[in-house]
């Protein structure tokens, strides 16, 4: 009988081993849904999904990526986080490594450039290389009317060198002692100007910039890059104006704790993030995890909100690859990045199983070939919908750490919230490990497969490596 259920329960077991400057014409058909701004409730089980336009499709556009916003909204995509969408500076424009574009002789190659998102050359205008204001509003209400919300990607840190600031505020910006603009301190961003919060006015104009979005477009927040290297004051003061204008969703590109106080409502998880490549690399035992949830715990409220991801535009373009990082254990931190608290992150090409870095300064595109990834992303999404142990946002599910009766090679942990309850058991080690836990007499139901199974007390569990059980417990 032992033999039988070891077998169904292998059974059970997951292992995961030319630019068109023609109108284009949306034509997008959906189930139109009442918009209402965004409320705390709708962050349980929302998930995030960032949009770079840019390399969305061939011709990188606004309707390009709005047609698709119904394919998304089945993977359970709730906040659409658009990077930056303005025009970008073409002074000192960027073209790889310590390479400036005006530094390339022949024409032809200095087109290929089209530099960094993060120098922006006017705050209150749309990269016209993506398309009109029109389209963007199209985006959005295509978005509200699919039940989703829409965030701007914004620089408060630095401009583009000709951004019209420059020339009519010069002293928004940060100076040398010789009353040079310089950029900002301890980087390679050469290609941007530092802003110097210590200026009244920059911080009004920069307040009165990031309202026009929300009155004009009616966007429902905003992803604030560096937001650490910001003033906490200054944000606090701008979360306080844009909310009087109506309910808002803030994201901090910084895991900062004093951010979370009064201004964001989520932040990275860097740190996490850091721990599952290590995990994944064998740098780290997978008792770190445990160890940083415990930092966790101790150093955020209950309703601070962390992002989990496993890839992202920094990560994929300069880092690597999921599977340059991961190898094997790419489906285990996907399914992973679900089951822990937050929300978790999709980025443009990741549901597609995009397996190659997009070039930062250049076109590029993702692939659009639905495969293993996308069936995965939709079981996970609708698992994340319906099932309450999964909340992630300000009132989320708990949290416990399931202890192992020997070894340590194996991350374990319950999530629960009232009568519901999930288990998630990874491998992330390059070698098949058995252990012994105590989960009690319990019905469950394995999530990404619908198989269900009876466990038993002390119930000994055999994962290869990159394998992992992502469980449901059922009530009967």
């Amino acid at each position: 009988m032992k033999n039988l259920l070891y077998l169904f329960l292998a059974c059970l077991l997951f292992t995961a081993c030319e630019k068109d400057k023609q109108k284009e014409d949306v034509n997008v058909e959906e189930e139109s849904t009442v918009y209402t701004p965004i409320q705390d409730s709708e962050l349980e089980t929302a998930i995030i999904y960032e949009a770079n336009i840019r390399q969305y499709s061939q011709e990188g556009t606004f309707n390009q990526f709005t047609k698709d916003i119904p394919e998304l909204k089945k993977l359970g995509v709730k906040v659409i986080w658009l990077m930056p969408i303005f025009p970008v500076s073409e002074k000192n424009r960027k073209a790889k490594g310590d390479l400036m574009v005006h530094d390339i002789k022949d024409p032809k190659e200095r087109e290929k450039y089209l530099g960094s998102y993060y120098a922006v050359a006017d705050y209150q205008a749309v990269n016209p290389d993506y398309g009109t204001q029109e389209d963007l509003r199209k985006l959005i209400t295509t978005a509200h009317d699919n039940g989703m919300y829409v965030i701007l990607d914004w620089v408060a840190n630095h401009t583009g060198w000709d951004n019209w600031w420059i020339n009519e505020h010069p002293e928004f910006y940060t100076k040398n002692e010789k009353g040079e603009i310089i950029h900002p301190k301890g980087t390679d961003w050469t290609d941007t100007a530092d802003l110097n919060y210590d200026n009244e006015n920059l911080r009004l104009a920069m307040i009165d910039a990031m309202s026009y979005w929300v009155k004009e477009f009616d966007v429902d927040g905003f992803r604030c890059d560096v937001a650490h290297e910001v003033p906490t004051d200054f944000w606090n003061e701008a979360s306080g104006q844009l909310h009087n204008i109506k309910p808002l969703f803030m994201l901090a590109e910084s895991e900062k704790k004093d951010l979370f106080k009064q201004a964001f409502d989520m932040g990275y998880n860097w740190e996490g993030h850091h721990i599952m490549n290590e995990m994944a690399q064998g740098k780290v035992k997978p008792n770190a995890w445990s160890d940083y949830m415990e930092r966790v715990k101790e150093n955020y409220e209950a309703d601070d909100i962390l992002m989990n991801f496993i890839t992202n535009h920094d990560e994929n373009s300069w880092n690597g690859t999921v599977k340059e990082r991961m190898g094997n254990k790419a489906n285990l931190f996907l399914a992973f990045q679900y089951a822990i608290p937050g929300m978790p992150l999709i980025y443009s090409g990741q549901e597609y199983g995009m397996d190659h870095r997009l070039k930062f300064f250049e076109k590029d595109t993702i692939p659009k070939t639905k495969g293993d990834v996308w069936k995965k992303m939709e079981i996970l999404a609708k698992a994340k919908e319906t099932i309450p142990a999964l909340h992630g946002g300000k009132d989320d599910a708990d949290y416990i750490t399931i202890q192992q009766e020997s070894g340590d090679e194996i991350i374990a942990f319950k999530r629960v919230n009232g009568e519901s309850t999930v288990y998630f058991m990874g491998n992330p080690t390059d070698v098949k490990t058995s252990t012994t836990f105590k989960m009690g007499d319990i019905k469950v139901r394995d999530i990404m497969t619908g198989a269900t199974a009876q466990l038993r007390e002390n119930q000994i569990i055999d994962l290869p490596s990159g394998a992992f059980r992502f469980l449901e417990v059922v009530n009967e």
